[in-house]
């Protein structure tokens, strides 16, 4: 062996010793296609399937209540389940992620999926089925906030302090955007006075033509016909519906620009 090349290898050695850790950091993460064998991603894409279809969609482009997850940057920077892992374990309460106690083999297999779907959504961008954020970020900041605040009219039932305080942490791009232009789920109220003059408020939990139900405070379900109360029902997200038919463009993407910064 050359001088040089000993004396190298002699400084590498004395290095390792004496910082082991460092041993660690030389060694490279296998490529994906290593650990993450045909075999792997089809178990991962059937866990997906049984734990999370029903919010993030059946390939994980988005669903009801859950976003893109090919768009999301804590699958970008995942390696082997180790962030995603986490989040599945501990659940996000506040946004309505429950908590799944899987075995670190089964969040390796669902970090596979993830990983090869959205490989394969990147090998085919004109076929994207979402937006990405930096498509509606192009709207005027303060525009949106004087909108927020006068023609709109959203502050008489939002504050950027209260309810929609990080908001664009717990949603980006276009499921903020669907969450403004179409809530769902969202809370309405009724007031029901009975024939004898009392009253009952609570959150309204069913109503058609024949019947009016509601959750009290207490969590108790009650119910009557229609027809022998009367009653009153608030609705805030009749608000969105209205503003659909006032919105210009211009309107919505800075709108969207202001609520991108209540982080």
């Amino acid at each position: 062996m050359a001088p040089g090349l000993r004396m190298k290898a002699l400084i590498t050695g004395v290095v390792l010793t004496t910082f082991p850790f460092l041993a660690a950091q030389t060694k490279t993460s296998k490529p994906v296609s290593q650990w993450a064998t045909p075999a792997v991603v089809e178990r991962g894409k059937s866990l997906f399937g049984q734990n999370c279809s029903f919010c993030h969609g059946r390939e994980g482009f988005g669903g009801e209540t859950g976003p893109n997850l090919m768009d999301s940057d804590l699958v970008t920077s995942d390696v082997r389940g180790n962030k995603i892992g986490p989040v599945v374990r501990n659940g996000r309460p506040e946004n309505g992620m429950p908590a799944f106690k899987l075995p670190p083999q089964q969040i390796i297999e669902l970090a596979a999926f993830l990983h090869a779907q959205k490989k394969k959504s990147e090998s085919h961008p004109g076929g994207r089925r979402g937006v990405s954020v930096s498509d509606l970020q192009t709207g005027n900041v303060e525009a949106g906030k004087q909108y927020f605040n006068g023609a709109g009219a959203c502050s008489s039932c939002h504050s950027p302090t209260g309810d929609l305080a990080g908001v664009a942490r717990r949603y980006r791009g276009l499921e903020l955007e669907k969450r403004m232009l179409y809530p769902k789920n969202a809370t309405a109220t009724v007031a029901v006075t009975l024939p004898s003059g009392q009253t009952v408020s609570g959150k309204l939990s069913y109503q058609d033509e024949f019947t009016i139900g509601l959750t009290d405070e207490s969590g108790w379900y009650q119910s009557w016909p229609a027809n022998s109360i009367k009653y009153a029902i608030s609705a805030p997200a009749e608000a969105h519906v209205e503003l659909l038919g006032k919105y210009t463009d211009d309107d919505v993407h800075n709108l969207m620009a202001y609520l991108q910064t209540l982080r």
